[in-house]
């Protein structure tokens, strides 16, 4: 029941009455043996927990649990929590992996972790650069997954035991509780024992793991007296009477733990275990813990007693060596002093294995407990501040010196400050901001020199941006008054203040945060950086109060800058984005955004974040050009993801690449990545813009997908549409449910909202349809003609002037839809098509195709009705738009103008146009540049190739025996 069963060559100890634990272990050996060999099913994991109070006989039975899973052929990775390293972060990840990666070098640990390395190197303990960079906590988790995946696939069966998971790291213990639901997929058991009782607060999410995979914890029971009588006998003999035994039983509470420790105190005074010795048999139960430990321990001496409390301060990271340094003793103490601790039962014996092991483990879990609360209170913080010198000295890491630091009294000590504050970057690179800030708290505490004072600041406020934005506001305006500050310093903290205020939903505050730093800057550079900031925060207010005056501002700004700095070409970018949502042309946006981009922006810039780099891409998209936007978004994806940084940035990359698929008509893509969005939009907070963006947006594709009811279901889970953001989101939040009303046939309700949504952006200038169509749907929703009329002319109006193929093409169409004039519709209708065939907006062109298939059958027009519902329907199955495809194989079943009529021109020879694509196509062009060198709309190119392969065929070959018939020019 003691510890010392849980490393291998320790002796085995006795299980009794754990025959249901370890048959539920057996079966799942079986299952996943057999699965590893080919002879059972497929591989799956599973997850078993063992619950219990303290001396019940855990890390006993994992032990045991240990041995038959290597029996049994399994790589078996064990680590354990400890009371005294709960605050390290990825304590238990690195006993996990570092045995497995000890005798390689690094050369070898990046050729096994891939791209991988820079981000889960620092959590695993291994040599990583310096200027790396901070990975988000999710980012870390994503890798450890990858890894744990990896490493199970290849070592398959895998068997991971956690022991004492209640004194498991926060960090390693938020990994585990998202990585054990994934087992059941993998060749791998995970096992892991906890107490019950002891489970931290924020543990709750774990405590439920059993359950979420349908079954609960084995609750291991106290022994019986029996069992307790087994026990008895078996350290004292036969000869036990069992009045003794039941009596053993009684004053242990059937703990194994304490019944095996009162047994061998009992064998130790060399008395008889029979009735007549029942009271001393009490005083030994009573010994066995709390203070008739404290004094047993006493009892062996002064130095033994300061070198086990120097043990018991250095925890896991005790060593003989080490724990006489703390305690203050020499050689031949020290030494005699663990042959008295393991005579006493109080420190483990060393491996069979390994005897001249210098480790040092207490022989019980409660027994350093006991140890360790028993150390006098200032005693105990003098020997944590001794350990931390120990440690430092002996190069264990700046980690393992800060978590002793953590423990001392603050006394001015630069060194301290040194240590806490190199500690933080360690845990920052790590991905573990909470263990940072404790460090820089304790670091500010101590406290620091005055010219050091701010830098501290600052980087406590850097550390807590991603959990406590509120806090590292505090923080962050603490650091702008301290008296000594350096010019670049305060432009950090500026502008991390600012990006806090922002993700605090306080856009004002931001703004006006870096417009003051803008009046005060001296430095040209500074003042143009602030006033870029000024420029974006006050773009996504959402209560700007004088919007066209900023326009009016950034456009004189923007006119005398050539983009040779990166403030210059930020500055340009916020015009580009300005200029498209105001309804300018599109050449204007699109002449900024080029600007802008220069060589490159990067997602990642410590100092500039990535706002306005996704502005410049989304301007690219809204002015008709999504593959230059997705080139962007693909490569900000990247480097996010080389970085790390797998929270709101990478969801703001999935939820707006999945935009531009949609506005190029590709649903099912567009929704997979949204989804995807949404999921870690859902990690990083509720409520949050990454959230709103991926909500509304998806509710977007579903209706435009003809699913109204799952979109409707997406509104109501997240409160879509209760409340208006205060920052300015895209689509407009607002405008997306208003369209979800207008599909759920509230037409009331739509045009009540997107009233407001006039109200709101008109007098901000924010004009342009293909940002936020308002103007359209409200023309929709109305029953006034005139008043839609008006509405859709004026937004035709906008659109021209912006100039984009799409947004004429819309505004054309929604005409159509609410003239009363057939003739006049069949006119706009022809018209909306011309455009959208020339702009990448596939499922609007195939929208529009329908609309004008219908009004031509209406008109009697039956074989054109015929040509532009077939091309209509390819286009919306093309682009997953199920609802609309019905419709169209509905109007073609209706009309009987299915299957499609051949044109009497349809010779099955390839026209002009079809055979240069065709040509193309053969050469391995791709789509998008076949429709630039066209000037097309990609759905065009679409539809070509629809064409082409309906009259030769869908395979290459065909394709070359039709050029080589009609003798084709060479592609130019």
């Amino acid at each position: 029941m003691a510890s010392t069963g849980d490393r291998p060559g320790r002796p085995r100890r006795k299980l009794l009455e754990r025959d249901a634990e370890l048959g539920a272990v057996d079966a799942l050996l079986t299952e996943l043996s057999e699965a590893a060999a080919g002879t059972g099913g497929p591989a799956s994991g599973a997850l078993l927990a063992f619950a219990a109070p303290a001396g019940l006989g855990k890390t006993t039975l994992l032990a045991e649990v240990r041995r038959r899973a290597v029996a049994r052929g399994c790589t078996v990775l064990a680590a354990r929590g400890g009371e005294q390293e709960q605050g390290v972060a990825f304590h238990v990840v690195r006993q996990l992996v570092q045995p497995l990666l000890a005798a390689s070098g690094e050369e070898d640990h990046r050729r096994l972790l891939g791209s991988w390395y820079d981000i889960v190197a620092p959590a695993m303990g291994l040599v990583a650069r310096g200027d790396g960079g901070a990975p988000d906590p999710q980012g870390v988790r994503d890798g450890l997954d990858w890894i744990a995946t990896r490493f199970a696939v290849q070592h398959a069966p895998l068997m991971v035991i956690l022991d004492d998971v209640h004194w498991a790291d926060a960090e390693s213990l938020a990994w585990l509780t998202g990585f054990a639901p994934r087992v059941t997929e993998l060749p791998m058991l995970l096992v892991v024992a906890y107490r019950s009782d002891e489970l931290p607060a924020d543990a709750a999410a774990f405590a439920h793991l059993a359950e979420r995979h349908g079954s609960h914890p084995y609750d291991l029971a106290p022994l019986t007296p029996r069992a307790v009588g087994s026990l008895v006998r078996e350290a004292l003999g036969e000869e036990a009477d069992d009045g003794f035994c039941r009596e053993a039983w009684a004053v242990t509470g059937g703990n194994p733990f304490e019944t095996v420790e009162v047994a061998a105190k009992f064998a130790d005074r060399g008395l008889k275990p029979q009735d007549i010795h029942v009271a001393e048999l009490r005083e030994l139960a009573s010994a066995v813990k709390g203070s008739g430990l404290v004094d047993r321990l006493e009892r062996l001496g002064t130095s033994t007693v300061r070198f086990a409390w120097g043990a018991a301060v250095l925890g896991a990271e005790a060593s003989r060596s080490l724990a006489a340094s703390v305690g203050g003793l020499g050689e031949a103490e020290s030494a005699d002093a663990v042959a008295r601790l393991r005579e006493a039962r109080i420190l483990a014996a060393p491996p069979a294995d390994h005897p001249d092991d210098d480790r040092l483990e207490f022989f019980h879990p409660l027994v350093a407990t006991a140890v360790y609360r028993a150390i006098p209170a200032a005693f105990r913080v003098a020997m944590h501040g001794q350990a931390a010198a120990v440690v430092s000295t002996a190069g264990l890491g700046v980690t393992s010196v800060a978590r002793h630091l953590l423990e001392v009294h603050p006394e001015s000590d630069p060194w301290v400050v040194r240590q806490l504050r190199e500690a933080a970057r360690d845990y920052l690179r790590s991905g573990a901001p909470e263990a940072a800030r404790r460090c820089l708290a304790r670091a500010l505490r101590e406290p620091p020199a005055l010219d050091e004072r701010a830098d501290v600041l600052f980087e406590l406020g850097c550390s807590a941006l991603l959990t406590e934005p509120a806090t590292t506001v505090n923080h962050l305006r603490a650091a702008l008054d301290e008296p000594v500050l350096a010019p670049a310093l305060r432009e950090m903290i500026v502008y991390r203040l600012a990006q806090a205020l922002g993700h605090s939903d306080r856009m004002a505050e931001a703004a006006e945060t870096v417009a003051e730093a803008a009046r005060e800057a001296t430095d040209a550079r500074t003042r143009l950086h602030m006033q870029a900031e000024q420029f974006m925060w006050n773009a996504f207010r959402a209560d700007e109060p004088d919007s066209p005056a900023r326009s009016r501002r950034l456009a004189r700004l923007a006119e005398h800058l050539t983009g040779r700095s990166l403030a210059e070409r930020y500055i340009l970018g916020l015009r580009a984005w300005d200029a498209m949502v105001r309804g300018e042309s599109a050449e204007t946006a699109l002449h900024y955004a080029r600007e802008a981009l220069g060589d490159g922006m990067s997602w990642t810039d410590d100092q500039w974040g990535f706002e306005v780099p996704v502005l410049v891409a989304l301007t690219f998209m809204y002015c008709d050009q999504p593959g230059q936007a997705e080139e962007l978004f693909n490569a900000g994806i990247a480097e996010c993801e080389r970085k790390g940084w797998r929270g709101a940035h990478l969801s703001f990359g999935f939820t707006l690449l999945g935009y531009i698929r949609y506005r190029r008509g590709r649903l099912d893509e567009a929704e997979t990545l949204v989804r995807a969005g949404l999921r870690i939009a859902d990690r990083v907070g509720r409520n949050v813009p990454a959230q709103y963006f991926a909500i509304g947006i998806l509710i977007e594709i579903l209706l435009a997908r003809g699913r109204t009811s799952d979109a409707h279901d997406v509104a109501v889970k997240y409160g879509y549409g209760d409340v208006v953001p205060s920052a300015v989101v895209y689509p407009d939040s607002q405008t997306v449910h208003s369209e979800l009303l207008l599909a759920l046939g509230r037409r009331r309700e739509a045009e009540y909202e997107l009233a407001r949504v006039g109200l709101r952006l008109e007098p901000r200038g924010m004009r342009n349809p293909a940002w936020c169509p308002w103007r359209l749907h409200l023309a929709r929703a109305t029953d006034n003609p005139e008043h839609a009329a008006a509405l859709a002319a004026e937004a035709l109006e906008m659109a021209r002037r912006f100039g984009t193929q799409s947004a004429i093409g819309q505004a054309l169409h929604t005409m159509a839809s609410i003239t009363q004039n057939a003739a006049e519709r069949l006119r706009l209708l022809a018209d909306a098509v011309a455009h959208l065939e020339r702009s990448p907006a596939g499922y609007d062109l195939a929208s529009a195709l329908v609309d004008h298939g219908v009004a031509l059958r209406r008109a009697g027009l039956r074989q054109e009705a015929g040509e532009q519902l077939h091309r209509g329907l390819e286009g919306a199955v093309q682009c997953g738009a199920d609802a609309l495809a019905v419709r169209a194989r509905e109007e073609l079943d209706a009309a009987g103008l299915w299957p499609l009529q051949l044109r009497s021109d349809d010779t099955g020879l390839l026209t002009t146009q079809e055979r240069q694509v065709a040509e193309w196509a053969v050469a391995g062009r791709s789509d998008d540049s076949m429709a630039e060198e066209l000037g097309v709309g990609l759905p065009v190119v679409t539809r070509l190739m629809s064409d082409i392969y309906r009259k030769v065929g869908s395979d290459r070959a065909g394709l070359e025996r039709m050029i080589r018939r009609q003798s084709l020019p060479p592609a130019r």
